[in-house]
């Protein structure tokens, strides 16, 4: 599971101005699967009512617990502070003594005589402190939904894991109303209609922990369409409270990306099925504000605005389920031992970041010029994009460094950078491998190879990955590496541009209506509460005609008062504008209303490009032929 925060840097801008019945310690008498549920349709007080039941245990004391950390956030979640009325029950029908250790763990005495656990789920999106973004909330895509229409039930929220007993396999039965629809990749074993036919329960089936917090459900009133992608079958849910999307409205969008992405992996082919969980948020003080992605295995949860129009949202999905899509390759099926072991409540993380989201994110938008869904400019746009956001961040440090220590600081504030230099680690490799191998090979084809090697079920040794690679490819990769990998010495990328005939240089360059260089053309004043124009506005050319002037305060937009508390949601909006767009925007300059009732043109700014050198050889058109088109 991995994260894509899209597009963290507004909201971070705005707040400081990603089969086994093995029973180890003969902890229980008995092989049985641990049965759990959850009831919807005993949701009292926005918290929903979960049941374990281990079987009997040997031991005299048992400790249970919920998710700290879960695979690929990257982040402290703590699950556990979100359980109340948390009650150990002995086969009497008394209480049993539950001692708290911390926030996510409780320790049972007497647990031979424990028959079931009990307790009360809140959920997180409607409490969420900084969209998910940080400490104090899980990252919207990881979090947990209970509403009336709708419930997103990322099972690590719901259901915990005894110390000893996460091989067990785990029956897991869901209630809810009959009206709804359910959508889940867990194998379904079975379903039961209630006497009065208002509830189903349904019943599924876990081979062992790590499929519950990896496999994601969907209920309630949301639409559901399948199709296939080659041999895989794609099933897409979608949420939108308001009806304005729709599953089959975005379906074709979805396909023709996915049929893309596969005709770009080619013989890779990890997964039977995939599974798209799309929440769009209506924007209110309630709803989830951490947009973007979390991959698992085989599916990824998506928030996005409800708000954005059909070009934009697809868009969107584009960049952002492409990336969690490229996740069937690393870490599916090349990961280290770090993931495949992975301790929910004292995780150790490996060095190799780069590769799992910076490869990721590095296929996600290099499939797209492969496969013709943009041109030479846009890509390159991107590149270019990704450059100039890693060197706002710490463009010195070790990468591996940073990856095994991802949850302090100072390394936990350069997470970002895994979707930017991360990326373009994994396109310098690209081209000093399609440079080595006359254009034959590239990372792809090394990918495919590790692969090959080990699978999703065989872990490698992080410490031997680098040497690993090296041995399949060139000295050279290995020269990158201890230079800017391993080492921290900043990338020179005019070189690699070099061998494939570009260079980075001086343009008139599309702008964003809110981001320049992925700097916010917008600050804030936390004391009066106002965010305001930039002087960066005014090199805007589409604000620049509208008359902006720097410090002009931003009252509302749309009709919408523009407002610190739902300045990210607004102005994540305003990121997904494209031309042809009617809009209205009220600024307050000086004490003076200013109104700006137009409809949107591209805007231009001068910076920098990669372009084409003057005097390009054929040699070098030749690589880069091979790197753009494999």
């Amino acid at each position: 599971m991995n994260t894509k925060i899209f597009p963290a840097l507004l909201a971070g801008i705005l707040l400081a101005s990603c089969n086994s019945t093995k029973n180890t310690k003969n902890d229980l008498a008995t092989s049985l699967p641990i049965t759990t549920s959850i009831n919807l349709t005993g949701i009292n007080n926005d918290k929903a009512p979960v049941t374990i039941d281990p079987g009997r245990f040997t031991v005299e004391t048992v400790t249970y617990r919920l998710p700290k950390v879960i695979q690929g956030t990257y982040s402290v979640s703590d699950f556990g502070k979100y359980v109340d009325d948390f009650k150990a029950i002995d086969y009497q029908g008394n209480d049993l003594q539950v001692n708290k250790i911390d926030t996510n763990t409780w320790s049972i005495s007497n647990a031979k005589q424990l028959d079931k656990i009990t307790y009360l789920v809140n959920d997180t999106y409607d409490i969420e402190v900084n969209g998910g973004i940080g400490k104090d909330t899980p990252f919207s895509p990881s979090g947990t939904n209970i509403e009336a229409n709708n419930y997103v039930l990322n099972l690590h929220g719901f259901i915990g894991y005894f110390d000893s007993l996460k091989n067990n396999q785990y029956k897991l039965d869901v209630t809810a109303s009959a009206d709804f629809v359910r959508t889940s990749a867990l194998q379904n074993v079975g379903s039961k209609t209630s006497e009065d036919g208002k509830n189903i329960t349904t019943s599924y089936f876990a081979t062992r922990y790590f499929d519950i917090t990896d496999n994601p459900m969907m209920y309630g009133n949301l639409d559901v369409e399948e199709f296939e992608v080659g041999d895989i079958k794609i099933v897409l849910s979608v949420y939108s409270p308001n009806k304005v999307h729709s599953a089959k409205s975005l379906k074709e969008t979805v396909f023709k990306m996915m049929q893309a992405q596969k005709t770009y992996l080619g013989d890779i082919n990890a997964t039977p099925r995939y599974d798209i969980y799309l929440y769009l948020s209506e924007g209110k003080d309630d709803s989830p504000k951490g947009f973007g992605a979390l991959e698992h295995h085989t599916s990824t949860v998506v928030v996005l605005p409800e708000s954005m129009d059909k070009e934009a949202l697809a868009e969107s999905m584009i960049d952002v389920v492409s990336h969690e899509f490229f996740h069937i390759v690393t870490p599916l099926s090349v990961h280290s031992e770090d993931v495949h072991y992975f301790d929910y409540n004292n995780p150790t993380f490996s060095k190799h970041l780069w590769m799992y989201e910076g490869v990721t994110e590095y296929f996600a938008t290099l499939f797209q010029i492969d496969q013709g869904l943009v041109e030479e400019a846009e890509f390159y746009n991107k590149v270019m994009s990704k450059i100039e956001r890693s060197k706002q961040l710490n463009d010195a440090m070790s990468f591996t460094i940073m990856s095994e220590n991802v949850l302090k600081a100072p390394y936990k504030d350069q997470y970002v950078n895994v979707y930017q230099k991360g990326a373009l680690i994994g396109m310098c490799i690209d081209i000093i491998i399609r440079e080595e191998s006359k254009g034959l090979r590239g990372i792809l084809s090394l990918m495919k190879e590790l692969s090959n090697k080990y699978g999703k079920n065989k872990p490698f040794e992080d410490d031997k990955l680098i040497d690993e690679i090296v041995a399949m490819t060139y000295p050279s990769i290995r020269a990158f590496f201890d230079a800017h990998v391993i080492g921290d010495i900043p990338i020179n990328y005019g070189e690699f541009f070099e061998k494939v005939g570009l260079e980075v240089g001086e343009a008139q360059v599309e702008a964003n209506y809110i981001l320049m260089d992925g700097v916010p053309i917008v600050s804030a004043d936390p004391q009066k509460g106002t965010i305001f124009f930039t002087d960066m506005a005014l090199k805007n050319s589409f604000w620049a005609e509208q008359g902006v002037q720097a410090n002009d305060v931003i009252k509302s937009i749309g009709g919408e008062a523009l407002t610190m508390q739902n300045a990210n949601q607004v102005l994540q909006n305003v990121f997904m504008w494209k031309p042809g767009k009617d809009i209205e925007v009220k600024l307050d300059r000086s004490g003076e209303e200013i109104v700006i009732k137009t409809t949107t043109t591209q805007g231009y700014t001068t910076g920098k490009a990669i372009v084409e050198k003057a005097n390009v050889t054929d040699a070098q058109k030749v690589l880069r032929e091979a790197w753009l088109k494999g």
